[in-house]
């Protein structure tokens, strides 16, 4: 993929509900349970790989502004 490209981010119906279910055997906070149900949708693993690839290869995200 180019980093070029623009990848239009996923949009999702409104009210879209994640099915939020903490880890058995330890401690998993629902915040954490959350965005690890969101990871695991395709369409924001894709997303969201895209973003880190972009900001890691750019050579002006970690200068100061």
């Amino acid at each position: 993929m180019k980093l070029r490209e623009i990848l239009k981010s996923p949009i999702f119906p409104q009210g879209k509900k994640w099915e939020v279910k903490p880890r058995a055997g330890g401690y998993e906070s629902e915040i954490t349970a959350l965005v690890r149900a969101m990871v695991e949708d395709d369409a924001v693993r894709e997303d969201q790989r895209w973003a880190w690839e972009r900001w890691r290869n750019d050579p002006n995200a970690l200068k100061s502004k």
